[in-house]
């Protein structure tokens, strides 16, 4: 009973990790998103909130564009893996690696809403997601 009880309060933390890890990668990301705009402005006419206009817009876009998306993909996807792997009870890697992994399912939910150029979607979804938690995780790990 009492191993039961240990590993049930493990597993809880390692909920609370990976959902803590979400959220503050998502506080990044969306910060870096709306950070971008404002250092590298959008051509005229583009609305960043809206997909239908992101849509409509995508052939002004230019690569200097997809660098700061790219850095909130990999930037929330870091921390929130660092996060997780910090304060996960046990199997912290795999805990920092579903936190890219979420990350990843929302980039992919991205590239099918919206127009995005091959590289963009290669680097993006091959770099910033599971790379990124994983690279978080070893952060965590020297610590």
């Amino acid at each position: 009973m009492r191993i039961q009880a240990c590993y049930s309060g493990g597993m809880v933390k390692n909920i609370f990790a990976v959902i803590l890890g979400l959220a503050v990668g998502s506080a990044i990301n969306m910060g870096f998103v709306a950070l971008g705009p404002m250092i590298i402005p959008l051509p005229a006419g583009v609305d960043a909130t809206s997909v239908e206009s992101m849509k409509a817009s995508a052939h002004l876009l230019e690569a200097r564009h997809f660098i700061f998306p790219f850095i909130a993909h990999a930037a929330g996807s870091l921390v929130g893996g660092f996060i997780a792997y910090m304060i996960a009870a046990s199997h912290k890697m795999i805990c920092a690696v579903v936190v890219g992994g979420a990350f990843l399912a929302g980039g992919l939910m991205m590239v099918l809403m919206l127009p995005s150029p091959i590289w963009f979607i290669a680097a993006d979804i091959g770099l910033a997601y599971i790379p990124a938690a994983m690279l978080g995780g070893k952060l965590a790990m020297r610590r």
